[in-house]
Order: C-alpha cells, then sequence, then structure tokens
C-alpha cells in the first residue's frame, strides 16, 4: 500500500477528528484522571484556521485519510537559550488499523523537508509517557530525550 504526505484541505475534518478521537481514547484509557472523552477535539473553525496557516498535514492511501500531523513554528529567544527556530510537532496520529506501517516515519520525512526549507534548527515533539510504541518509533528515528515532565498529585 502507498502513502503520501500532503497538506491538509477542509474536506479532510472528520478523517481528522475519527484520528483525533481514536488518540484522545487511549489517552483517556491511560489517564482518566486527567483526561476525558471528548468527540469534538477540534472544532471546524479552528481546523480551518490551522488548514489555512498550512501547518497541518495529513497521510493518505487510495484516497483515505489515515494519519494527521500538526506543526507549529517556534522561535526561541531568551536570556538563558540559544536563539533558536524549531519545528515542533504538536501531534501526530495514525488510525489504529494503519499503524506500524511506516506512516510515521514519512511524517517525519515531510518535517525535515520543512526544517531544511524554512531554516530550522531543530524538530522537537511530546510524548505521553505511557505512549510506549510512539516513544520506541521516536526513538529508532533519532529522537532524543530532551526533558522530562514530572507531575504531585
Amino acid at each position: 500500500m502507498d502513502f503520501t504526505v500532503r497538506k491538509a484541505v477542509m474536506n479532510d475534518y472528520e478523517s481528522v477528528v475519527r484520528i483525533m478521537n481514536q488518540v484522545q481514547q487511549m489517552h483517556v484509557n491511560w489517564r482518566p484522571d486527567i483526561y476525558k472523552t471528548n468527540n469534538n477535539m477540534i472544532p471546524m473553525d479552528i481546523f480551518a484556521k490551522i488548514v489555512e496557516d498550512d501547518t497541518f498535514f495529513v497521510a493518505e492511501a487510495d484516497g483515505i485519510v489515515v494519519g494527521i500531523m500538526e506543526i507549529i513554528f517556534r522561535h526561541i529567544e531568551n536570556p538563558s537559550h540559544i536563539t533558536r527556530d524549531v519545528i515542533f510537532i504538536d501531534s501526530m496520529a495514525v488510525d489504529e488499523s494503519y499503524r506500524g506501517l511506516g506512516i510515521g516515519h514519512l511524517f517525519f520525512e515531510k518535517v525535515k523537508q520543512i526544517k531544511e526549507q524554512k531554516h530550522c534548527d531543530g524538530i522537537e515533539l511530546q510524548v505521553n509517557s505511557k505512549n510506549q510504541a510512539a516513544y520506541e518509533m521516536y526513538s529508532k528515528y533519532g529522537f532524543t530525550v530532551k526533558s522530562i515532565n514530572m507531575e504531585l498529585l
């Protein structure tokens, strides 16, 4: 099966919501003490703005959206850090039926292209500590741990 990555369009909205709902349910299952079921993870007006900003991408196979990725451009400039421009992968998810088929790697290749085009210094993301499969995929691709978020309940 061939997968392609492209910029999202408004017609992708229902597929995007479907995949985002799958991911949200994973978070609810892992941490019901902080996450709740929400079937409207991204309202249509917000999606329209993101699509307009060219920061939301989808992976598709045979016209079916099977993965989503949103990026954010961050300019870091403060007295304690070296000034940097990074691409932050705000969300990346693959439909549960298509996981493990290399779609995440296609998204990473797309982000690497954007990084080179925009002359950014790095790519960053955050992963839920319970999402071991994603952590392993990111590590295999070359991501390393930058920081660890901790909590006290």
